[in-house]
């Protein structure tokens, strides 16, 4: 069943923007959507033979230039495009212009639109055309961004299977239930006098219960949607000169961080990006925690400490070569207030460090490169249980898990409702309300101001 619906309340006038990144490039997609889309790019364009376009065939690519409709000087050699309503991005007439990606001749045919009666686009206005015009749903406006900003390859996929539509038909499947289960209850309210065959207790409570463990099964994905979409900050701590910023060389396969025998040197927080099996990571080099009297040191610290207790992951690195300092209990205790992987370094020096008493770790050598194959598959597993491979639409955003955890909510409640023998009227009301909870995610039921904020965060021409 197909559940896009056309969520127009209006008439739109027809918007441009430019798609592709600004700035000097090899070429520059100018997009228009709306009703004139069409119309207004043909009115600028001519073939190579001077010639109008008039009825241009869709999906088909045509070579000419774009001429100022006044003085008919050339402005840029183009390619022109148009799609007809309703097959297009937006569901709407579409026209893009591919012209060279200079910013002078893309402001130029900006303007020339313009003037002709076209307007700027907002922040993801075309895919907010697309989600109110019925073509995707919330879930999948929320993967285009994800698509775009994917940063490894698991994550890309993951986007993807929310772009399918898979998460939505997960969504809308239960609240189909929920609804199948309102109407049942309907029925008995209405036909009470009847002899009609009604749901049993035992079926209604075994069927809301079911309900709500695959909504909380939803709700835990989205840890594993969460890392994969904004990365696992993954704080380095440890106290100076125990191999941090070593660390962080190895791990990126790079000399990012200066690395040297005096204590201190890491003076302010450096952060990086990193794909570890699949997992994106911040990683966080941090200036080592310790009492100092340099200002410098002292407020790298202060950020180091801000930092920490931000992190999805700790890595605590430990000098191996040396016995274990009073600094180095004091972090141990701090590692256990988040997920940890103690890292003992400098496995290729002789082992001074009591590591019997530290329980879990991890030996490794940041110089050489021992030990950092099974630290990265470390992190996976303690981040993610391992490498990606789940194929199950995730939760990624804040907002999909906050309407899920409402709808589960509102089905405790109605379990509660029916263990207390409430009428079928107080546990409809409970079952609708984790019904709209539901809609909520995929869209079918949401506040405009929601949608807004939802579609600002794209860039223009998206």
């Amino acid at each position: 069943m197909d559940h896009r619906t056309d969520r127009r309340t209006e008439t739109y006038d027809t918007i441009a923007a430019l798609s592709t990144p600004p700035g000097e490039g090899g070429i520059g997609v100018i997009r228009l959507s709306g009703p004139d889309a069409a119309a207004l790019a043909l009115g600028l364009f001519r073939r190579a033979d001077g010639s109008t376009l008039s009825c241009p065939m869709p999906f088909r690519q045509y070579y000419g230039h774009i001429h100022h409709p006044e003085t008919g000087e050339v402005v840029d050699e183009v390619l022109l495009s148009v799609m007809r309503a309703p097959r297009s991005y937006t569901r709407e007439e579409m026209a893009e212009i591919s012209a060279h990606g200079g910013p002078v001749p893309v402001r130029a045919i900006l303007a020339l639109l313009c003037r002709a009666g076209a307007r700027l686009a907002r922040p993801g206005e075309f895919t907010e055309r697309a989600f109110l015009n019925g073509r995707i749903d919330l879930t999948q406006a929320e993967a285009v961004l994800d698509t775009i900003r994917a940063r490894t390859e698991a994550g890309l996929r993951a986007a993807q299977r929310v772009l399918r539509g898979d998460l939505a038909a997960r969504i809308r499947g239960l609240r189909e239930r929920l609804v199948a289960l309102l109407a049942a209850l309907e029925v008995a309210i209405d036909y009470a006098d009847e002899e009609i065959a009604f749901l049993s207790r035992s079926e209604i409570a075994a069927e809301i219960a079911a309900l709500r463990a695959a909504v909380e099964e939803l709700i835990a994905s989205h840890r594993q949607g969460h890392l994969l979409r904004d990365g696992a900050a993954t704080v380095i701590i440890g106290r100076p000169n125990t191999g941090k910023s070593s660390l962080l060389n190895a791990l990126l396969g790079e000399a990012r961080a200066i690395v040297t025998s005096v204590p201190g040197t890491t003076r302010d927080v450096i952060e990086e990006q990193l794909d570890v099996e699949g997992v994106p990571l911040r990683l966080v080099d941090t200036a080592g925690i310790r009492a100092t009297d340099d200002e410098v040191e002292r407020h790298g610290v202060a950020r180091s400490e801000t930092v920490l207790n931000e992190a999805d992951l700790i890595l605590l690195v430990l000098d191996g070569s040396v016995p274990l300092t009073a600094e180095d209990h004091a972090l141990l205790e701090r590692a256990r207030e988040r997920p940890a992987i103690l890292v003992v370094n400098k496995a290729d020096l002789p082992l001074a460090a009591e590591v019997g008493e530290l329980g879990t770790h991890m030996m490794i050598s940041a110089r050489t490169g021992a030990g950092l194959p099974q630290l990265r598959q470390a992190i996976a597993d303690l981040l993610l249980g391992g490498a990606v491979t789940a194929q199950s639409p995730l939760l990624a955003s804040l907002r999909q898990r906050e309407a899920a955890e409402e709808a589960a909510r509102a089905l405790a409640q109605a379990e509660a409702t029916h263990r207390a023998d409430g009428s079928e009227e107080l546990l409809a009301v409970d079952l609708m309300a984790a019904a709209d909870a539901l809609g909520a995610m995929t869209g079918d039921q949401t506040r405009d101001a929601v949608i807004h904020a939802l579609f600002s965060r794209f860039c223009v021409g998206k």
